[in-house]
């Protein structure tokens, strides 16, 4: 199982202290024993808890303007939006089981990444509007695109994969929140020819098709 980048420390920092405890607990009589191998119990399930988390499987990219994250689709809604203009804003809520390495929806330039500090609500939330979040503004063969991705109540990192001036292929990883979050793709409204999801849907990055596009 292919792991996310950056995140091998995660499952190194719950492994080897399961490891050293269930060595320890062979030397020591009861009941010092018995707690050290519970201990060692419970930091192995974390250790699995984070394996599953941060893997990255491999995906085969849909056509039209692709899924940034897997996760169920939270909201569909028309805005006016500065950097984008008339939009369509697309949200999707990642829970602890899915994957959260989120991908680029089509090919673009990477024009702007903005880091904002916050709270850390859940992302389900409208309040969650004020939490933690990671801008990303890419002009591609439709105008601009933005992209958020939100911390929740567990993430507590956002890790990009991209910087400022690269370009960046449809379907390729741009980042990861860690434990928990959304992500918001906000789409020029005039270029969209078919809106492919509905609230509701549950997506996997990449694999699915947001929506049909006049390029």
């Amino acid at each position: 199982m292919k792991l996310a980048k950056g995140c091998i420390s995660w499952i190194y920092a719950s492994l080897i202290p399961a490891l050293i405890l269930l060595i320890i607990s062979i030397f020591l009589s009861a009941p010092f024993k018995s707690v050290s191998f519970f201990i060692s119990f419970l930091l192995f399930l974390l250790t699995i808890f984070f394996i599953m988390f941060f893997r990255d499987p491999e995906r085969k990219i849909a056509k039209g303007l692709v899924a940034c994250a897997d996760g169920k689709i939270r909201e569909i809604t028309e805005l006016k939006d500065k950097e984008v203009g008339k939009a369509v804003n697309i949200s999707t809520f990642m829970n602890v089981q899915n994957v959260h390495v989120n991908r680029m929806p089509l090919d673009g330039k990477i024009t702007s990444i903005k880091h904002i500090s916050g709270i850390h609500l859940p992302a389900f939330k409208k309040e969650s509007d004020k939490n933690e979040r990671v801008i990303i503004i890419a002009e591609t063969k439709i105008g601009s695109i933005k992209i958020v991705q939100i911390a929740g109540t567990l993430a507590r990192r956002i890790v990009p994969y991209i910087k400022e001036a690269d370009n960046v292929k449809k379907g390729e990883r741009i980042g990861i929140i860690r434990l928990g979050s959304r992500v918001d793709v906000y789409i020029p409204k005039e270029k969209i020819k078919k809106i492919r999801i509905k609230v509701g849907d549950k997506i996997k990055a990449g694999e699915e098709s947001l929506a049909e596009i006049n390029a």
